[in-house]
């Protein structure tokens, strides 16, 4: 496909949601209204989302997989001449599946949506912040301007505090300050690191940076650079400790906004550590490259911790809240990964996101047809004295979950298997001049989180799926009430998913394909 043509699929890929977005707060025309306008509005989404996607697999389908390392559907034009500030977008192997990504999960959320809109204001205004949300992040991941980065780094901080804030539950308004506040103090930070590195390096081109590959930066500058944007990058990670917003957003948060957040916001954070901060400041993030290791480990083992407590019957538990809980832990495998800065680890973080972002997406879809089901999310009310029987009250349903369960605690053949045994391979041997018996112990640790998530996440099981004698016994055996099992709209959301993660996990070469030759170049400061 020529350049020309996959150019303006970048451009419409990016561009359309904001056409979208304004769209949707208009009067649908006369002929499109359907039984309602807020039916209208909703279509509109899922056709706008169902566009972006198309657009996403056609880039997909016309870039160059022989040459991943080489920015593909560039755009570079000046935009504030006087500032050095350029409209410069562009896509390689590492930014391409996450684009896919997020194309995806937004419109399986705009799908599921359609049929069951959470309970808010008006239709239009959720839908115009979705489609809003979504452009954002394309953005984010488009982008190749450190300016143009921290706009769409942002752009999403305002729709999703607002779909938090509107038509999230209980404990809305608090998620949504603390999503907000966290995010924007970091922001904060990481902008002044990015002028630091722009004014210092003469220029806010990424690619330019990172060809340079920290030359022009002294020693001091790059660990300033890196304290400064990691910070800001580190909080939408989440790395631990700071980490605390994400469990009441996620908590708060309605279906949609749960699936996004977890499957693309957090993958933003990860994403900027490895487009900025590794190829533009070499020696900051290799002197820095210990303590992130460190703080990983650690999250992988708390967020394990947190979670098996959480699990435990009598500690009311909500299972929203583990599974926001978990992302502590498994986003921990991905800083690691990185902490390593060898190839090895950097695709194993990269391939984790993708992984996450499947699996955790898929778990909060079900988690929230439970709620639709039960009402709760609530642990100790939802499965009882003897546990749930979703294996028996609602079949699909219960061994979906069985299986989001044991896709996110990294079975083998499964996509989450891939990214947290390359991250711990990874920190067997680390790069040259990083403490091997360091990077040996925080090994170990991830693999004691691995054996904890395995732990809590059979325990959810048994709660939730099976059920034992007595009142739940006789529902199981369908004497009870029986739920509602897997609907039409949610088989077509979730399959997908399931399906991408069998794939994922079976061909782990389709995605590490694309991404080792451009990290290889990441790393080799563009050789």
């Amino acid at each position: 496909m020529s350049h020309t043509v996959l150019q303006i699929l970048l451009l419409a890929i990016v561009g359309l949601p904001v056409a979208g977005a304004v769209a949707a707060l208009l009067p649908a025309p006369p002929g499109l209204k359907g039984r309602s306008p807020e039916q209208a509005v909703l279509r509109h989404g899922v056709t706008v989302t169902g566009a972006v996607l198309a657009l996403t697999v056609a880039l997909a389908a016309g870039f160059d997989h022989g040459r991943p390392a080489r920015m593909q559907a560039t755009t570079d034009v000046s935009w504030i001449p006087a500032l050095g500030i350029r409209f410069h977008l562009g896509v390689d192997g590492v930014s391409l599946p996450l684009l896919v990504l997020t194309s995806l999960l937004t419109f399986l959320c705009a799908l599921y949506s359609y049929f069951r809109v959470p309970d808010g204001p008006s239709p239009k205004a959720f839908v115009a912040l979705l489609l809003l949300l979504e452009a954002g992040t394309l953005a984010s991941f488009a982008v190749l301007d450190l300016v143009l980065f921290f706009l769409a780094f942002e752009t999403v901080l305002v729709p999703m505090y607002f779909l938090i804030a509107r038509w999230g539950g209980e404990g809305r308004e608090r998620g949504a300050w603390r999503f907000v506040l966290y995010t924007l103090l970091g922001s904060v930070v990481m902008l002044l690191g990015f002028l630091l590195v722009g004014i210092k390096g003469g220029t806010f081109d990424m690619v330019a940076l990172a060809t340079d590959n920290g030359s022009g930066l002294s020693h001091s500058t790059q660990v300033i650079a890196v304290l400064a944007i990691g910070a800001g990058l580190a909080v939408k990670a989440p790395m631990f400790p700071l980490h605390s917003w994400l469990p009441d957003a996620h908590t708060a948060a309605p279906t949609a906004g749960s699936v996004l957040l977890a499957g693309v916001l957090l993958k933003m954070g990860t994403y900027g550590i490895v487009r900025i901060v590794l190829p533009m400041a070499p020696d900051g993030a290799h002197t820095l490259a210990p303590y992130l290791a460190a703080f990983a480990a650690v999250g992988i083992v708390y967020g394990s911790l947190v979670c098996l407590a959480l699990a435990r019957r009598g500690s009311g538990g909500d299972l929203k809240r583990l599974i926001a809980y978990s992302s502590v832990g498994h986003m921990g495998f991905v800083l690691l990964g990185i902490s390593t800065l060898t190839p090895t680890g950097v695709n194993a973080a990269l391939f984790a996101n993708i992984a996450h972002g499947l699996i955790t997406g898929l778990l909060f879809f079900l988690v929230g047809g439970i709620k639709d089901r039960y009402g709760t999310t609530d642990l100790d009310r939802l499965s009882g004295p003897t546990g749930a029987a979703l294996y028996g009250r609602a079949p699909r349903l219960g061994g979906l979950l069985a299986f989001g369960a044991v896709a996110s605690l990294g079975l083998p053949g499964l996509a989450g298997f891939w990214g947290e045994m390359l991250a711990m391979f990874a920190s067997f041997r680390p790069a040259d001049g990083l403490s091997r018996p360091a990077y040996l112990t925080f090994m170990a640790l991830a693999g004691l989180g691995t054996l904890l998530t395995a732990a809590y996440l059979l325990v959810v099981v048994r709660r939730v799926c099976m059920g034992g004698n007595g009142e739940q016994h006789t529902v199981a055996k369908g004497a009870g009430p029986a739920l509602a099992d897997v609907r039409p709209y949610e088989f077509a959301a979730w399959t997908p998913l399931v399906v991408l993660t069998v794939l994922a996990g079976l061909w782990p070469a389709a995605l590490l394909g694309l991404t080792d030759p451009a990290v290889q170049q990441l790393l080799g400061g563009g050789n």
